[in-house]
């Protein structure tokens, strides 16, 4: 796929973070820290994301191929290099509008729990990308706490998608479950999902970090939040930085929903890491009537983007009929949810300090 049809924060072609980084190194005058006054003008997030920086050029000098050369030109260098690194990783992850053909500052990650039939994937691809969403989610190896529930069709769906993807344009998120699953899903698969029960599954993570495509990695319903940034230190510790964090919700004492929101979370993640940050309100709901209330949280709650679960016959849908949207339902949230982002994205940056 060609990589203008994707988000800078599953790229790693020319501008990557990457690349940007090797452009650094290759510079001849020392490192300077920007100035206290200079820094206090970053949002928290920022400030610790120029500190990794800071940290990892001054790392990469001694240690790396680049030793005899001095790094970045200027503090000032190192600060608009901070910038564009959180832009490019994060701000410019962002939405596909096939009307205007531009990308728009919010991701939206739609499809089917799973991939049923050609038929039924076809129709919902084809919908979804029309009303411009970033990705295509749909599910081929399906963990459930139910053995006697669907489970995925497995290696027929790897034929169904592959079929698929000729037709439509988007990239595919889908579930890796077992390590031994990577090169049969490799050819198809754009962004490896990581699913709440394999979010502690080191040896799969391990093995993801030595590709480089992204990985998209949900937190644990059992999980606290810095258990979810260290196991996405698993994956850039092995060398794949392309991670993308996803709150789907965790499991408390309340029953009328199936898990809870933990949108806390979303901020937390976003001040302390330089990674992306979606919701799923699908799975963090399990109500079909409060998927689009908790999307547009969300997205007020500064969130990079969403992943909803869109069916052409909800009802009948062979996994979490009960959280499945309907094409009708999903396109009438669409324009509040845009707004909302916008309306976040275009306000100016807060600083509690």
């Amino acid at each position: 796929m060609h990589p203008r049809k994707l988000p800078h924060a599953i790229y790693t072609g020319p501008k990557s973070p990457t690349f940007l980084l090797s452009e650094a190194l290759n510079t001849r005058q020392k490192i300077k820290m920007p100035s206290e006054t200079a820094r206090k003008k970053l949002t928290p997030r920022e400030q610790f994301f120029l500190m990794q920086l800071f940290i990892s050029l001054q790392a990469r000098r001694t240690t790396s191929s680049f030793s005899n050369h001095r790094c970045s030109t200027s503090s000032s260098f190192v600060l608009k290099l901070s910038q564009k690194l959180i832009r490019f990783e994060t701000m410019q992850f962002a939405k596909w509008n096939a009307k205007t053909q531009t990308w728009k500052d919010f991701a939206l990650i739609a499809g089917p729990c799973a991939i049923e039939s050609y038929d039924l994937f076809l129709e919902a691809s084809l919908r979804i990308q029309k009303a411009g969403a970033t990705a295509l989610r749909g599910g081929i190896f399906k963990p459930r706490t139910n053995p006697k529930s669907f489970q995925g069709l497995g290696l027929e769906a790897i034929a169904i998608a592959k079929a698929v993807k000729q037709k439509v344009s988007l990239p595919l998120v889908s579930e890796i479950t077992d390590p031994r699953q990577l090169d049969q899903l490799y050819e198809v698969v754009d962004v490896f999902q990581v699913g709440a029960r394999n979010m502690h599954n080191y040896e799969l993570l391990k093995t993801l970090s030595k590709i480089r495509k992204p990985v998209l990695l949900k937190r644990g319903f059992c999980a606290y939040v810095d258990e979810l940034l260290l196991a996405a230190e698993y994956l850039v510790q092995g060398g794949n930085t392309n991670v993308i964090l996803c709150e789907r919700g965790i499991r408390t004492f309340e029953r009328n929903t199936r898990n809870t929101l933990d949108l806390a979370s979303v901020a937390y993640l976003k001040q302390r890491s330089s990674f992306p940050v979606l919701v799923d309100p699908s799975h963090a709901t399990g109500v079909r009537s409060l998927i689009p209330p908790m999307a547009f949280a969300s997205a007020a709650s500064g969130a990079d983007g969403v992943m909803i679960e869109v069916h052409p016959k909800p009802d009948q849908s062979l996994s979490d009929a009960e959280q499945a949207l309907s094409f009708e339902q999903w396109e009438a949230m669409l324009p509040t949810l845009e707004q909302i982002a916008q309306a976040v994205q275009g306000a100016p940056p807060w600083n509690p300090s």
